[in-house]
């Protein structure tokens, strides 16, 4: 990376391309229509239920409308991780993730009341006990095999997303366990066309068809169509890995016609390096500087084999890359000054950040908490940008035993002046972040005013 182009001077207003939607506008209007939705799933219950008699009746009934808002929230699923360039950028891919996962505790959930409430349903209907009419159904009614199989996915994948079993799971497991629940959905939609009786006729099925479609052909385009089409048109490959502290390495990737793809500073890509232990693994990392029409930076820690593998990545790489993802970036600013909070590797989308965005001399100040002075990495960019900009940078070092905790509300209060009228950005360690948006919050930031995305997705 040529040194002069480190720490340019930023253009105002050169993060914004052309006019855009406020704040939020299009997370209500999201929300908005997926309520649309589920209200549309009640109505067709509704309008097919002629009355309801009897234990079994109302189980059976509880089973379908369980079964159909389970079926209507599966394809959501895909869809808020589908890559859709609109919502990445207006939603973020944080918000869009905790999103994707009240869906789908909610589907599981509704999966498991449909689940437990038709059999039993069908269990006193027929006389049978709840096993034998298990038994019975799975094997003798047409398309349920499919059905269990897609039922038998998602609660794998929920018992494996539960945070005490996430942890135990590598990165890759988890992504690779998460691709399944597509089967899931496929297997899920044919069990529904062909038993559900609210599916079984009409503009119904016609229209519940055409929304599994659309949800594949749009997930099919944005995650495989389009990153396919940009490997050809980009050619990335790894133009250097350079050390930038202890188990921390920057990686240069060159390309052609890099400008194209439109990235912004505090946006992420997910890279796979085409080199071995390393090409089945799709994992994000953020830009740690400005993008730059011929090459893009990104800073990795050691927390694992695969960022291990990739400090051992050899010039001339190929790299297949999805993105520019994440809404955390400066079409975020509202207000004239901007305060940066960054804790340990957090600091790589916040000094792409720190270098580019749109405000004034004096309006700017970056705080970088660390444990260790050597735990501190852009040292002397980060000095030099602050410099160029006249913008203020304090670290923020040392373990918590001997200088406390420096983003408590009183301690920024105390390094941050007039704290309430900022926008605020913050990236580091979950525990960090979330300390740190709790301390913003009672010094009177509004949360509209609090950007954060965690990026490990």
């Amino acid at each position: 990376m040529p040194a002069a182009d480190r720490t340019r001077p930023p253009r105002r207003g050169a993060a914004s391309r052309g006019p855009r939607l406020p704040v939020d506008t299009v997370a209500s209007a999201a929300q908005v229509l997926i309520a649309i939705g589920a209200l549309a799933v009640l109505v067709l219950w509704w309008h097919d239920t002629f009355g309801v008699v009897g234990a079994d009746g109302w189980l059976t009934g509880a089973g379908r409308i369980t079964g159909l808002l389970a079926g209507y929230l599966a394809p959501l699923l895909m869809l808020l991780m589908a890559r859709v360039p609109l919502l990445e950028r207006e939603i973020g891919a944080d918000r869009l993730a905790r999103w994707h996962a009240v869906v789908g505790r909610y589907t599981v959930g509704l999966l498991a009341g449909h689940v437990l409430t038709i059999v039993w349903g069908y269990a006193i209907t027929a006389h049978r006990s709840i096993t034998g009419e298990t038994v019975y159904v799975v094997f003798d009614y047409p398309e349920m095999l499919k059905g269990t199989a897609a039922a038998l996915i998602m609660f794998a994948t929920a018992f494996f997303s539960a945070r005490a079993a996430r942890r135990r799971l590598s990165y890759e497991a988890w992504y690779y366990l998460h691709l399944a629940t597509y089967l899931a959905v496929a297997l899920g939609f044919s069990h529904q066309i062909v038993n559900g009786a609210d599916l079984s006729t009409g503009p119904a099925r016609l229209l519940w068809g055409a929304y599994y479609v659309a949800a594949f052909v749009i997930l099919g385009w944005y995650r495989l169509a389009v990153p396919w089409r940009n490997d050809r048109r980009h050619r990335l490959r790894v133009a250097e890995v350079r050390q930038e502290g202890p188990g921390v390495v920057s990686v240069v990737l060159t390309g052609e016609h890099l400008d194209e793809l439109r990235a912004e500073a505090g946006q992420f890509f997910r890279l796979q390096f085409q080199a071995e232990g390393l090409r089945w693994a799709a994992n994000p990392y953020s830009l740690s500087a400005a993008p730059h029409p011929r090459y893009l930076r990104f800073t990795v820690k050691n927390l694992g084999a695969h960022s291990a593998a990739v400090a051992r990545l050899r010039p001339g790489t190929a790299v297949r890359a999805e993105g520019p993802y994440g809404a955390f970036t400066a079409r975020r600013v509202r207000s004239r000054k901007v305060l940066l909070v960054a804790g340990g590797v957090g600091i790589t989308p916040i000094r792409a950040l720190f270098e580019t965005l749109p405000v004034g001399r004096g309006d700017l100040t970056l705080l970088y908490r660390a444990t260790w002075p050597e735990d501190l990495i852009f040292r002397q960019e980060l000095e030099a940008i602050a410099a160029a900009r006249g913008a203020r940078l304090r670290y923020l070092v040392g373990p918590r035993s001997q200088v406390g905790d420096p983003l408590t509300p009183r301690a920024l209060a105390k390094l941050v002046p007039h704290l309430n009228r900022h926008d605020v950005f913050v990236c580091g360690p979950e525990s960090m972040a979330m300390a740190a948006i709790e301390a913003l919050r009672a010094c009177g930031v509004k949360r509209s005013r609090i950007h954060h995305e965690s990026f490990a997705l």
